[in-house]
């Protein structure tokens, strides 16, 4: 029997984890996290080219998930020294210092705890997985990427934002919706809001159950 996989889905709990990482001994995550959205990703292995894009790609784009509200946080196998000496050479050869930590997870206590190693990828090395958790500590997005094909940092954000844009707005977003497009109005769910709904004058209706709106202004 193949080992079976446990990881968080959409709309449980994020684990909390006490772990060490580039900037704690003892980096708590629930504490960690505060009242902020997280973005937590991990990585094969420190020294390995794909990774290093990644790592500074997410380093690049720090202001702009901290202007929406979102700690960035990384993860694999290494040890916290392996972690520190990669950061030191990122910095030295890409000019990119990582402001994020990186949680060193030795022991793979957190890797397994959100399912990150697959065995048909590596028996010990976790894969590129991405979790998007809210403030309320549920996870809101999963996206697994094999260990040979680098993320989409700006897909990555996409997501981030449309959540929250979501949650803010009680709407849903359309493919490929980014900042400043139309959303999803909910589908009625009566004859009475059906009616409603075709005759609404600010919507863009393309039939009854499938309605977009602008976003105020902000």
């Amino acid at each position: 029997m193949p080992d079976v996989i446990s990881l968080p889905k959409i709309g449980d709990p994020a684990p909390d984890f006490t772990a060490v990482t580039t900037q704690s001994q003892a980096m708590k995550f629930s504490e960690w996290q505060g009242d902020s959205w997280v973005v937590l990703f991990s990585h094969p292995a420190d020294f390995t080219p794909v990774c290093t894009t990644e790592l500074a790609d997410f380093a690049r784009r720090y202001d702009e998930f901290q202007q929406i509200g979102a700690k960035l946080v990384g993860i694999s196998v290494d040890s916290v020294h392996s972690h520190l000496a990669w950061l030191q050479n990122i910095k030295e050869r890409l000019g990119v210092e990582i402001p994020y930590p990186l949680i060193a997870d030795v022991d793979t206590k957190v890797s397994q705890l959100y399912g990150m190693i697959h065995p048909g990828a590596s028996a010990t090395a976790t894969v590129r997985a991405v979790f998007v958790i809210d403030p309320k500590r549920i996870v809101r997005a999963v996206i697994y990427y094999p260990m040979n094909a680098g993320r989409n940092i700006d897909e990555i954000m996409r997501i981030t934002r449309a959540l929250q844009t979501a949650d803010s707005q009680a709407c849903a977003t359309p493919a490929n919706w980014r900042p400043g497009d139309k959303v999803v109005v909910p589908p009625p769910k009566t004859v009475a809001e059906v009616q409603e709904r075709l005759s609404h004058k600010d919507y863009d209706i393309k039939d009854f159950y499938l309605s977009l709106r602008d976003l105020p202004k902000s």
